[in-house]
């Protein structure tokens, strides 16, 4: 498929793939980063890997497809499966045994397969620019989701990309769709595939410049910052959108498990991995098969050996360091050293409202730039994100002046309507576009202050809802100069905790555009008022001036429950001089997970512990005090307004976020509640110049 033979040989040399026994002749073994694999087994046969001096290391069985991956393998020679020829073990390290491999050709436009340093082939499509002439600014699209499916990439944004003159590599990761592999949510093979794919990208005659970057949104943003923290020498520059810093705040919010999104889309990536059937994997896949594609049948082998991702979502409940801090961004993304365009939502209904904490996190980098806002998930491509997301592909990827056609200006309306569901939105005004040279626009771009921040998103669109910022300001850093902690005291209250007596979720829709979707200027919030008693709810004074926080927060208090665990979510909502309110954020905590880390914590961020060995029931009859870490938010509470803290049972007041396994798991329990204070970030000198907003107006935080 459109690679030579020499260089799949050397790849193969490098990466010691070799016959197990020759009575076995269809029995390979291969020697990987940290793994070695076995296919062409019969079904469970039992294999052995011994190591250079002949000792047994591990033991398993062949899986049902003749395949089978020892994992977590110390790197050195002479491997050996059933005696057969040794193979070496490569360390877990960015550069490759040789830069061989780089050399091989990937087509230079359509379907194909990209051979990585352990020779494992991974699914392409090369999708072109409409009209363009090699060489073209070039960008790679990374994810486990069907990318590389060639009728179109699924939750791919290639098309925009195209649409910009961007030659886009989709790349679907190792195990699924037609990739060969087992997966594993992103191990460190994954990184170094996105290397390798990087690497040999830029290689090719057709990229420009031979660099290429990265985009992508979710997913395909998530994996920009593992690969970009292994520094592929040819990338040139990344934009993930809509992201998560921590794993554990998206899958485990305050310790409870998210049976929601979170649960929903692990088990979407279990069943994305399995091998192409009528009954899991791919369908794009099993098409391919079908169709006679022999390479895309033949990389199936190795799927079945997927790590379970749900059976290891429930052993890794709590923080396990050595688990979660590879699978957490927050932790590497100060490796990452490439130019940076990051983007994305405090109200976020998939990946959530805590990616705001990577920023001061990306130390390797002075080339770096975040844009946050109220919003959905899919608002990282909202009119006013997307102008400066286009002004740094082409500034730092296609290294041209940004000067957008008319032509392509016209279609805005047209994409925004297809991608949100949402007519009428148009591009702003770009002071970049019409600058004299690239150098002109470079030095203004890079002028720029690093954290733009887009309040009352909603409010300044052709119409409520729409995306569009009531105003903006931008500042040097994050968290924002002037940022001060402002506390309310709240006082005492008592609340009945019960399972029935909430709403498992605030939105009845679809989470995508459409006909009440979640993705349009009509969502369809049913944002609800909680019964009498079921919760503890206090309400400020009204503000004598108006103030805008930006950053985390917290809820403190003391509490007596009937139960030696319970679990908690305090919502921050603002009650209007009209009487009206919007909600602005959550946040949650399992009481037995109470403990903070001293280390991570801050006085405006709190940072939970969430490890074992820190789990406390709450005593007998006492008060005790917690500390209710809140999500990011972006908000301008008017003057006039009240904030009212509401704390009781989760409720699902996060649309799309749901919490079924709850303590207590069953029956109701009494919870006391004294000395309750709210602590926001404050940020003075920011001018609010627009009026309240509508009610509803704002992306991501229905009213009431």
């Amino acid at each position: 498929m459109g690679r030579s033979l020499g260089v799949v040989a050397a790849v193969a040399a490098l990466m010691s793939v070799g016959a197990v026994s020759a009575s076995a002749a269809k029995v390979t073994t291969r020697g990987s980063v940290e793994q070695v694999q076995v296919t062409g087994a019969k079904q469970g046969a039992r294999l052995a890997l011994t190591n250079a001096r002949g000792k047994t290391v591990a033991t398993q069985k062949a899986g049902p497809l003749g395949g089978a991956v020892f994992r977590h393998v110390a790197p050195g020679q002479g491997y050996r499966i059933n005696k057969g020829r040794a193979v070496t073990v490569l360390p877990d390290r960015s550069a490759p045994p040789s830069t061989k491999g780089y050399d091989q050709k990937i087509p230079s436009s359509g379907y194909g397969y990209l051979t990585t340093r352990d020779g494992t082939q991974l699914a392409v499509a090369v999708r072109l620019p409409a009209g363009a002439k090699p060489p073209y600014p070039t960008l790679v699209e990374y994810s486990g989701y069907g990318y590389a499916d060639p009728a179109g990439g699924e939750s791919s944004i290639a098309q925009i990309a195209q649409l910009l003159g961007y030659a886009v590599v989709d790349v679907n990761m190792r195990g699924t769709g037609c990739s060969g592999g087992a997966f594993d949510y992103f191990e460190p093979l994954q990184g170094l595939d996105g290397y390798d794919v990087v690497e040999t990208v830029a290689r090719q005659p057709w990229a420009l410049h031979h660099k290429v970057g990265m985009m992508g949104i979710s997913y395909g943003g998530i994996s920009q910052l593992f690969v970009a923290a292994t520094r592929p020498p040819s990338l040139s520059a990344i934009t993930p959108l809509s992201v998560i810093d921590n794993t554990q705040t998206t899958l485990y919010p305050g310790g409870m498990l998210n049976t929601g999104f979170a649960l929903s889309w692990a088990k979407d990536r279990v069943h994305d991995a399995k091998a192409a059937s009528k009954t899991g994997g791919q369908g794009w896949a099993l098409k391919r098969i079908q169709g006679g594609d022999k390479t895309c049948k033949a990389n199936q082998d190795l799927h079945p050996e997927a790590v379970d991702l749900l059976a290891k979502t429930a052993a890794n409940d709590h923080y396990v360091p050595s688990v979660a801090d590879p699978l957490s961004p927050i932790t590497f993304v100060d490796k990452i050293t490439a130019p940076t365009f990051l983007a994305c939502q405090f109200t976020d209904e998939q990946t959530g409202g805590h990616c705001p904490a990577l920023a001061d996190r990306f130390t390797g980098t002075k080339r770096k730039w975040f844009t946050f806002a109220n919003g959905l998930h899919i608002d990282s491509l909202d009119p006013a994100t997307f102008t400066r997301w286009y002004d740094f592909l082409e500034l730092y990827v296609a290294q041209r002046a940004p000067n957008l056609p008319p032509a392509l200006k016209s279609l805005a309306p047209t994409v925004f309507q297809s991608a949100m569901g949402i007519g009428g939105l148009t591009l702003p005004a770009d002071p970049l576009q019409g600058l004299p040279s690239y150098q002109a626009a470079l030095d203004a771009f890079n002028a720029s202050p690093q954290v733009r921040i887009l309040f009352d998103n909603g409010a300044g669109g052709p119409g409520p809802n729409a995306p569009g910022p009531g105003f903006e300001q931008s500042f040097p850093r994050f968290p924002l100069p002037g940022t001060r902690a402002q506390s309310w005291p709240l006082g005492s209250g008592d609340f009945t905790w019960s399972k029935t007596s909430r709403p498992a979720n605030s939105f009845t829709g679809n989470t995508a555009s459409g006909s009440n979707g979640l993705w349009t200027a009509t969502p369809s919030y049913h944002w609800t008022q909680p019964p009498a008693g079921a919760v503890a709810s206090w309400v400020t004074d009204a503000l004598p001036a108006t103030t805008t926080v930006v950053g985390a927060g917290k809820v403190t208090a003391a509490i007596k429950a009937s139960v030696p665990d319970v679990d908690l979510q305090a919502t921050i909502s603002e009650v209007r001089p009209d009487g009206q309110e919007t909600y602005v954020q959550s946040g949650w905590l399992r009481a037995s997970d109470r403990k903070l880390d001293p280390k991570k914590s801050t006085a405006l961020a709190p940072v939970l512990s969430l490890r074992a060995a820190d789990l406390q029931p709450l005593p007998k009859g006492k008060y005790t005090d917690i500390t209710i870490p809140l999500y990011y938010e972006g908000h301008a509470y008017r003057a006039g307004s009240r904030i009212r803290v509401t704390l009781g049972p989760p409720r699902g007041d996060q649309p799309v976020w749901a919490f079924a396994d709850t303590q207590p798991k069953s029956g109701s329990a009494a919870v006391s509640v004294k000395d309750a204070t709210l602590t926001l970030p404050a940020v003075d000198g920011i001018a609010v110049p627009t009026a309240l907003p509508a009610c509803p107006a704002l992306r991501g935080e229905p009213c009431r």
